[in-house]
């Protein structure tokens, strides 16, 4: 699969078809591949983060999540094929799964989210298996305890993908510092989409992700957790932009 250079990262230049079936073809590889979905975010905390930027560096495929990554490609002369979010594969992944009798552990979002996401991708999607989730609390990830209660209900759940929903960056190092302790095939990190499957946060309209607005949909939404969030990506963004035109 074409892999490109991207700003600080690389991308993996594929269609939302073609994702789907990489991410069929490292299952069947069974070798703890993981997944993760870059956005303005994360090139932004890329550009400061040596721990991210290794997770980044050893994944098996790197799928460009954001209108604006595409607009940026296009600038820099580097046209990327396709926008494939998280919250866009996901469905996509649970589709291919039910179709080919994998099974789905889903770890993150708040106490009781990952239980309703997990029961309406079921009805949706028939003969989905999904075999366990897990809200852990917070901090987990400096509790022994709590890890060793993670990996026990994931390598008992014996999955052939895990989901993980825990934000960024924590989700993705939290992939790569244990992905070999739970054998799991694939892992990838989803951000918000439980929350979205669920139900209890509600996505854009499609026609505004379609165009790139869906940052601001989200900002109204939640302005106090967003707004400075997407302003600071925005100025940010400028000089990694320039840094890299001028390589």
């Amino acid at each position: 699969m074409p892999r490109i250079d991207f700003l600080n990262t690389k991308i993996d230049n594929v269609s939302m078809e073609e994702a789907v079936d990489s991410i069929a073809s490292l299952i069947q590889e069974n070798n703890s591949a993981y997944v993760v979905t870059p956005n303005l975010d994360h090139i932004v905390i890329l550009e400061k983060d040596d721990e991210f930027a290794k997770v980044y560096k050893n994944a098996d495929l790197i799928l460009a999540d954001g209108k604006p990554l595409i607009w940026i490609s296009k600038l820099l002369g580097t046209s990327i094929k396709e926008k494939v979010s998280g919250s866009d594969i996901f469905p996509e992944i649970c589709q291919m799964a039910a179709m080919k009798g994998y099974s789905i552990y889903i770890l993150g979002a708040a106490n009781g989210v990952a239980a309703k996401a997990a029961a309406n991708l079921k009805e949706q999607y028939m003969g989905l298996n999904i075999v366990g989730t897990y809200s852990p609390p917070f901090g987990f990830e400096k509790n022994t305890n709590e890890l060793e209660k993670i990996r026990k209900l994931i390598t008992e759940a014996n999955p052939d993908i895990l989901a993980v929903s825990l934000g960024s960056p924590k989700g993705e190092k939290f992939i790569y510092h244990h992905l070999h302790e739970y054998s799991v095939p694939l892992s990838i990190s989803i951000g918000a989409t439980i929350d979205f499957e669920a139900g209890n946060v509600k996505r854009a309209p499609k026609w505004m992700s379609k165009v790139g607005l869906e940052w601001l949909y989200r900002t109204i939404k939640e302005p106090k957790r967003l707004a400075k969030r997407y302003w600071n990506d925005a100025v940010s963004i400028v000089p990694i932009i320039i840094k890299c035109r001028n390589k």
